[in-house]
């Protein structure tokens, strides 16, 4: 991507189709006169005199204890320095988001215009009654220093710079764990600090706390080794100055076992790193360029542990394992301040969190065979699900012991259960999805490469790496268009019906006739369908000229699937193909099934449908439960509909004895926990949760998903084509270019996966 294809994508991303990245929600009903009364006047009236009565009783009535401030001057934001607090709300947006999808928490970022501490300051402690949590933000030093230290003096609500303590939090997480595997105590290293702003700072003493020694930390600033004789120094420099006769970081590097970048780019050279200790240990955090390339470490030193700021290298040391789950911990608690204990805390539980065994469903998503503890793997993947239920109930504990909690938790065991509830946002889906697309990017055909979604869509998937596309369709509309959109880059377009492709064409055609000749088809009728864009992409497939497919933006569903299935094979013990839709819910993913092939199933092919889809939800880290839909619940009509879905249940209790499936059932009995346990407990469903509905019938399936996606806000990514033998996948009818990029990743995962089952 250009730098100016960049900048409009980032323009238009915050833009459209509404400007900001945030927005407010009610939480209440509001559709009769009776809610408006209760919500404002006069019923508004009574908790705010309960509350004047007892003041924490805000907490009670009020979104305060889910609510933090992401508050910011502009003097320090990212690499550009003092922009101003206007300029600075696009970041403080992002930061909201981030507290949202990662912990549930609702922000409001808080832009002042206000370079003077004490007016910041003031202004903070002003409008700190609407706050559960104050999120201080790109605040430049030493003035952030002081902000934070009067705010948390004069504030009974948790407050935190995390430019400052979520880095720190992060990286002596992971310095914790390379230490263990480098066979060194905290204790004795020798630590080179290269910067000296509020996160460098806060970085060293954060390790100063876990043990590491004041005399053996070199800390470096712009203007060299900080050391004592210095008369321009802060009183945070001043803790980590030396004695040592020490200008520079060349001399500073030699036999220092961690090195910890916090400064420029390519600063720490190749030479320098060869004067380091055995194991040495280094974090090269400058982003997105860091002290020194991953690639150049590695190569330089063999038993070097290396970790950067980026998410393209192992061992990326990212704030957002941190602060989401900290302040979750914090507010769930009520305390009155984030203190060193519950820091400490949350550093031992991201630790101790990389010395798990890792969920199956993490390995997917960054396409490995099984992370495990190791000198590539020394914290966890930010999208592990299990963070959220492990640093907050840690975070909370060390509240409580350490006495800030002014509301202790007393059920844990329901507490995580709460936290794991809050995992429902499920963007993440789609972005584990496209981060495992992007592991092993493959050959996608786009057959309808002249369409303007389509053509945005493959562009989008090239930039972002997700596939190699291959354009298929009028060479001159899919030239005309791309200049439209800038899309200059060399990617492969083939039209099928121009003379160049004669050969290509009647070697398809030889091999689609041998295939079909004894289902009517002869040698002149292949040789004309290969004109045909969806009979010549899905013998490019057949042919290993590819690795997978989309079709279907402009057709419909019927005429695109049939030349696929005509061509394709399916797997084997596969007598009839399926497609499921997955739903991305406010409760979680829900995969649906047959939405778009299956008109009226048997029971056999009810059962192979719901083993499909459960197959399809485990390529996306899910463990599946299924329900096996009807109008009736377990045997209670003996209409043949009914009766057909418990006889695929019963198939499948045979087939698959391990699966978690039951049936028939209602919907709302599926996805109800509460109701399904009190109706019917025996059901091997109860206490689960269901992530898989496989309908009796076409007509339920389809209607079903199509008023989802309009209705509820849902994300539709689907239709997914189930057992095919490659990796086909056709599009909804007009499909947007989001979802056409959603199924473009599904299309490279699923090339991933046939490729490992065929190895």
């Amino acid at each position: 991507m250009s730098n100016q294809q960049h900048r409009r994508a980032a323009l238009v991303y915050h833009a459209k189709p509404k400007p900001g990245k945030t927005k407010v929600v009610p939480t209440k009903s509001y559709n009769t006169q009776r809610d408006l009364a209760l919500a404002y006047s006069p019923g508004v009236a009574i908790p705010c005199t309960e509350i004047e009565k007892q003041k924490s009783d805000v907490y009670k009535y009020t979104n305060k204890g889910n609510l933090v401030a992401v508050i910011t001057n502009g003097t320090a934001v990212l690499g550009l320095g003092d922009i101003g607090p206007c300029a600075s709300k696009p970041v403080m947006e992002g930061k909201a988001l981030l507290f949202k999808i990662f912990a549930g928490i609702d922000v409001f970022d808080i832009e002042l215009d206000a370079k003077d501490p004490e007016k910041f300051i003031e202004a903070v402690k002003a409008i700190s009654p609407t706050f559960g949590g104050i999120n201080l933000e790109d605040i430049r030093s030493p003035e952030a220093f002081e902000i934070e230290r009067r705010l948390k003096e004069e504030l009974d609500i948790p407050v935190m710079h995390d430019d400052q303590h979520g880095t720190a939090i992060i990286s002596a997480a992971a310095l914790l764990n390379a230490l263990e595997l480098a066979g060194k105590k905290i204790t004795d290293v020798k630590i080179v600090v290269s910067g000296a702003g509020a996160a460098a700072i806060a970085c060293a003493k954060l390790y100063v706390s876990f043990g590491a020694r004041t005399k053996n930390i070199v800390m470096l600033d712009s203007k060299g080794v900080i050391q004592k004789n210095r008369e321009d120094l802060t009183l945070e420099k001043a803790q980590f100055a030396t004695k040592r006769d020490l200008k520079t970081l060349e001399e500073a590097i030699v036999g220092a076992d961690v090195f910890i970048g916090l400064s420029q780019p390519n600063i720490l050279k190749k030479k320098m790193l060869e004067k380091m200790s055995i194991n040495p240990i280094v974090f090269a955090m400058a982003n997105p360029d860091p002290e020194i390339g991953y690639n150049d470490a590695c190569n330089t030193r063999n038993d070097i542990i290396m970790a950067t700021g980026r998410s393209d290298h192992p061992n990326q040391v990212n704030n957002v394992l941190g602060f989401p789950f900290i302040f979750r911990g914090a507010l769930d608690v009520k305390a009155t301040s984030i203190n060193e204990e519950m820091k400490m805390a949350a550093v031992k539980a991201i630790a101790d969190l990389a010395k798990e065994s890792v969920p199956e469903q993490v390995n997917i998503a960054y396409d490995e065979t099984r992370l495990s503890f190791g000198r590539d793997y020394i914290i966890p993947k930010p999208f592990d699900p299990r963070l959220i239920t492990t640093v907050p109930p840690a975070v909370a504990r060390a509240a409580m012991e350490s006495g800030v909690a002014t509301e202790p938790i007393e059920n844990w065991e329901r507490y995580r259960e709460n936290l794991e509830q809050r995992l429902g946002n499920t963007q993440k889906m789609i972005r584990l999805l496209h981060d495992r697309a992007k592991s092993a990017p493959k050959r996608l055909v786009f057959a309808e490469a002249d369409q303007m979604d389509v053509l945005k869509a493959a562009q989008i998937v090239f930039e972002e790496s997700i596939a190699i596309p291959i354009l298929l369709g009028n060479r001159k509309k899919i030239k005309e268009l791309c200049d439209l959109i800038e899309f200059n880059a060399d990617v492969e377009v083939i039209d099928p019906k121009e003379n160049e492709q004669n050969k290509i064409r009647n070697q398809y055609a030889e091999l689609f006739w041998h295939s079909q000749k004894r289902k009517g088809y002869t040698l002149y009728d292949a040789q004309r369908l290969m004109r045909e864009r969806n009979y010549f992409a899905s013998m490019m497939i057949k042919n290993g000229d590819a690795d997978a497919m989309i079709s279907g933006y402009s057709r419909n569903y019927r005429s695109v699937v049939k030349p696929i299935l005509e061509t394709i094979p399916k797997n084997k013990g596969v007598s009839r193909v399926a497609a499921a839709n997955l739903m991305l819910t406010k409760s979680g993913p829900l995969f649906l099934a047959d939405t778009t092939i299956n008109v009226d199933p048997s029971s056999k092919e009810l059962a192979k449908i719901a083993q499909m889809t459960g197959q399809m939800a485990k390529i996306f880290g899910l463990e599946p439960v299924i329900g096996m839909l009807s109008f009736s619940n377990f045997g209670s009509s003996r209409f043949p509909q009914a009766k057909k879905v418990s006889k695929a249940v019963t198939m499948l209790h045979r087939s698959n004895p391990d699966l978690i499936v039951d049936g028939p059932i209602q919907s709302d009995f599926a996805l109800n926990k509460k109701l399904l346990q009190d109706r019917f407990p025996f059901s091997s469903l109860t206490n689960k949760k269901v992530n898989i509905l496989v309908f009796p019938n076409l007509d339920a399936a389809n209607i079903t998903y199509k008023l989802m996606k309009e209705l509820n806000e849902a994300h539709s990514i689907g239709p997914i084509l189930m057992g095919l033998s490659e990796p086909i996948h056709i599009l909804q009818l007009g499909a947007s270019v989001s979802e056409i990029v959603n199924m473009s990743a599904v299309a490279v995962v699923d090339a991933q996966t046939k490729k490992k089952i065929n190895k």
